[in-house]
Protein backbone atom coordinates (compact mmCIF):
# COMPACT_ATOMS: atom_id res chain seq x y z
CA UNK A 1 0.00 0.00 0.00
CA UNK A 2 1.49 3.34 -0.99
CA UNK A 3 0.58 6.47 0.54
CA UNK A 4 2.64 9.86 -0.98
CA UNK A 5 2.52 13.02 0.78
CA UNK A 6 2.86 15.95 -1.50
CA UNK A 7 3.10 19.50 -0.33
CA UNK A 8 1.29 22.65 -1.71
CA UNK A 9 3.38 24.76 -4.26
CA UNK A 10 5.14 27.80 -2.96
CA UNK A 11 3.15 30.86 -2.90
CA UNK A 12 3.61 34.43 -2.32
CA UNK A 13 3.50 34.60 1.20
CA UNK A 14 5.72 31.59 1.17
CA UNK A 15 8.17 33.65 -0.56
CA UNK A 16 7.68 36.60 1.64
CA UNK A 17 8.18 34.38 4.69
CA UNK A 18 5.26 34.70 6.43
CA UNK A 19 3.24 32.34 8.43
CA UNK A 20 0.38 31.22 7.01
CA UNK A 21 -1.35 28.37 8.05
CA UNK A 22 -5.74 28.86 7.93
CA UNK A 23 -4.97 31.93 5.72
CA UNK A 24 -4.53 31.31 1.81
CA UNK A 25 -2.54 33.23 -0.18
CA UNK A 26 -2.03 32.19 -4.16
CA UNK A 27 0.76 29.86 -5.66
CA UNK A 28 3.17 31.40 -7.78
CA UNK A 29 3.91 31.57 -11.40
CA UNK A 30 6.91 29.44 -11.04
CA UNK A 31 4.86 26.30 -8.80
CA UNK A 32 2.14 26.49 -11.72
CA UNK A 33 4.50 24.99 -13.91
CA UNK A 34 5.71 21.63 -11.48
CA UNK A 35 4.44 18.37 -12.66
CA UNK A 36 4.77 14.56 -11.59
CA UNK A 37 4.69 11.47 -14.07
CA UNK A 38 3.40 9.75 -11.01
CA UNK A 39 -0.34 8.59 -10.55
CA UNK A 40 -2.78 6.87 -7.38
CA UNK A 41 -5.88 5.81 -7.16
CA UNK A 42 -7.50 8.43 -5.07
CA UNK A 43 -6.21 11.61 -3.17
CA UNK A 44 -7.11 13.48 -0.89
CA UNK A 45 -6.56 17.29 -0.22
CA UNK A 46 -6.41 19.88 2.64
CA UNK A 47 -9.32 22.26 1.97
CA UNK A 48 -7.46 25.33 1.58
CA UNK A 49 -7.10 26.65 -1.86
CA UNK A 50 -2.82 26.40 -2.16
CA UNK A 51 -3.54 22.62 -1.97
CA UNK A 52 -7.10 22.09 -3.93
CA UNK A 53 -4.83 23.92 -6.55
CA UNK A 54 -1.64 22.26 -6.72
CA UNK A 55 -3.85 18.89 -7.02
CA UNK A 56 -5.10 20.19 -9.69
CA UNK A 57 -1.65 21.07 -11.29
CA UNK A 58 0.34 17.93 -10.75
CA UNK A 59 -3.11 15.68 -10.90
CA UNK A 60 -5.45 17.37 -13.48
CA UNK A 61 -7.83 14.36 -14.12
CA UNK A 62 -8.20 13.68 -9.85
CA UNK A 63 -11.25 14.22 -7.77
CA UNK A 64 -9.89 14.64 -4.34
CA UNK A 65 -11.40 14.02 -1.03
CA UNK A 66 -11.22 17.73 0.86
CA UNK A 67 -10.19 17.67 4.84
CA UNK A 68 -10.23 20.03 6.65
CA UNK A 69 -8.55 18.17 9.30
CA UNK A 70 -5.38 18.08 7.09
CA UNK A 71 -5.13 22.04 7.00
CA UNK A 72 -1.68 23.65 8.87
CA UNK A 73 -1.30 24.83 12.21
CA UNK A 74 -3.51 27.96 13.05
CA UNK A 75 -0.95 30.36 13.60
CA UNK A 76 -4.55 32.56 14.82
CA UNK A 77 -2.81 36.23 15.44
CA UNK A 78 0.47 35.76 13.83
CA UNK A 79 -0.97 34.53 10.56
CA UNK A 80 0.34 36.79 7.39
CA UNK A 81 3.45 38.05 9.94
CA UNK A 82 6.93 37.11 10.00
CA UNK A 83 10.24 36.56 12.16
CA UNK A 84 10.91 40.24 11.79
CA UNK A 85 7.34 41.49 12.75
CA UNK A 86 7.25 39.21 15.95
CA UNK A 87 10.46 38.98 16.78
CA UNK A 88 10.56 41.84 20.07
CA UNK A 89 6.86 40.00 20.79
CA UNK A 90 7.81 37.73 24.08
CA UNK A 91 5.58 35.19 23.38
CA UNK A 92 6.72 34.27 20.24
CA UNK A 93 10.15 34.29 21.61
CA UNK A 94 8.68 31.97 24.19
CA UNK A 95 6.87 29.69 21.81
CA UNK A 96 9.99 29.61 19.04
CA UNK A 97 12.05 28.05 22.09
CA UNK A 98 9.15 25.43 23.10
CA UNK A 99 6.48 25.79 20.47
CA UNK A 100 5.22 22.50 22.22
CA UNK A 101 4.14 24.06 25.60
CA UNK A 102 3.95 27.59 23.96
CA UNK A 103 0.57 28.74 21.70
CA UNK A 104 0.10 31.37 18.86
CA UNK A 105 -2.80 34.23 20.21
CA UNK A 106 -5.82 32.81 19.12
CA UNK A 107 -3.81 29.64 17.51
CA UNK A 108 -3.36 26.19 18.00
CA UNK A 109 -1.63 24.30 20.26
CA UNK A 110 0.56 21.79 18.64
CA UNK A 111 -1.03 19.32 20.61
CA UNK A 112 -4.39 20.12 18.95
CA UNK A 113 -2.62 20.44 15.74
CA UNK A 114 -1.39 17.03 15.91
CA UNK A 115 -4.63 15.21 17.07
CA UNK A 116 -6.66 17.18 14.38
CA UNK A 117 -4.07 15.45 11.59
CA UNK A 118 -4.11 12.37 13.16
CA UNK A 119 -8.27 12.33 12.85
CA UNK A 120 -7.80 13.44 9.34
CA UNK A 121 -4.97 10.30 8.36
CA UNK A 122 -7.19 7.92 10.46
CA UNK A 123 -10.24 8.75 8.04
CA UNK A 124 -7.65 8.45 5.08
CA UNK A 125 -6.94 4.72 5.97
CA UNK A 126 -10.39 3.86 6.64
CA UNK A 127 -11.37 5.02 3.40
CA UNK A 128 -8.14 3.13 1.36
CA UNK A 129 -8.88 0.51 3.40
CA UNK A 130 -12.22 -0.13 2.91
CA UNK A 131 -12.20 0.49 -0.94
CA UNK A 132 -8.96 -1.85 -0.81
CA UNK A 133 -7.05 0.60 -2.59
CA UNK A 134 -3.09 0.23 -3.67
CA UNK A 135 -2.44 4.06 -3.42
CA UNK A 136 -3.33 7.17 -2.47
CA UNK A 137 -1.53 11.03 -2.73
CA UNK A 138 -2.27 13.74 0.15
CA UNK A 139 -2.07 17.12 -0.96
CA UNK A 140 -0.85 19.23 2.01
CA UNK A 141 0.73 21.23 4.16
CA UNK A 142 4.39 21.34 5.31
CA UNK A 143 3.75 21.11 9.23
CA UNK A 144 1.12 18.03 8.63
CA UNK A 145 3.71 15.86 6.35
CA UNK A 146 6.73 16.42 9.48
CA UNK A 147 3.67 15.45 11.46
CA UNK A 148 3.05 12.25 9.50
CA UNK A 149 6.34 11.25 8.68
CA UNK A 150 7.46 11.42 12.45
CA UNK A 151 4.90 9.46 13.46
CA UNK A 152 5.18 6.98 10.52
CA UNK A 153 8.14 6.61 8.36
CA UNK A 154 10.57 3.38 9.24
CA UNK A 155 13.42 6.07 10.66
CA UNK A 156 12.29 7.29 13.92
CA UNK A 157 12.50 11.52 13.65
CA UNK A 158 11.61 14.19 15.94
CA UNK A 159 9.26 16.37 13.62
CA UNK A 160 11.71 19.62 13.71
CA UNK A 161 14.35 17.04 11.79
CA UNK A 162 12.14 16.46 9.13
CA UNK A 163 12.13 18.61 6.20
CA UNK A 164 8.89 18.91 3.97
CA UNK A 165 10.13 20.80 0.86
CA UNK A 166 7.56 22.21 -1.90
CA UNK A 167 10.28 20.50 -4.80
CA UNK A 168 9.42 17.03 -3.59
CA UNK A 169 7.10 14.63 -2.49
CA UNK A 170 7.09 11.67 -0.21
CA UNK A 171 5.91 7.68 -0.79
CA UNK A 172 5.30 5.68 2.44
CA UNK A 173 5.04 1.79 1.23
CA UNK A 174 3.45 -0.06 4.01
CA UNK A 175 2.44 -3.85 4.91
CA UNK A 176 -2.11 -3.44 4.58
CA UNK A 177 -2.02 -4.78 8.41
CA UNK A 178 0.58 -2.82 10.30
CA UNK A 179 -1.39 0.09 8.04
CA UNK A 180 -3.81 -1.32 9.83
CA UNK A 181 -2.76 -1.92 13.31
CA UNK A 182 -0.91 2.43 13.18
CA UNK A 183 2.60 1.18 12.86
CA UNK A 184 5.43 2.30 10.58
CA UNK A 185 5.40 2.12 7.32
CA UNK A 186 8.41 -0.44 5.79
CA UNK A 187 9.63 1.84 3.09
CA UNK A 188 10.19 5.50 2.49
CA UNK A 189 10.93 7.09 -0.59
CA UNK A 190 11.33 10.97 -2.36
CA UNK A 191 9.11 11.64 -4.97
CA UNK A 192 11.23 14.35 -7.05
CA UNK A 193 8.44 16.94 -8.91
CA UNK A 194 10.39 18.55 -12.27
CA UNK A 195 9.06 21.58 -13.96
CA UNK A 196 6.83 20.85 -16.84
CA UNK A 197 8.47 21.36 -19.96
CA UNK A 198 7.83 23.96 -22.78
CA UNK A 199 7.00 22.25 -26.01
Amino acid sequence: MVIALFRHGVTEANKRKEYLGWNDSPITAESKAISTTKSFECYFSSDLQRCIDTTKILFPNSNPFLLEDLREMNFGKWEGKTYDNLREDMLYRQWLTDPVNNCPPEGESFDTFTKRVQVGWNKIIHQVLSKSSQSCAVITHGGVIRYLLSKFAPEKKDFWDWQARHSQGFELIFDREALRRGERCTLLLEVPLTAKEHG
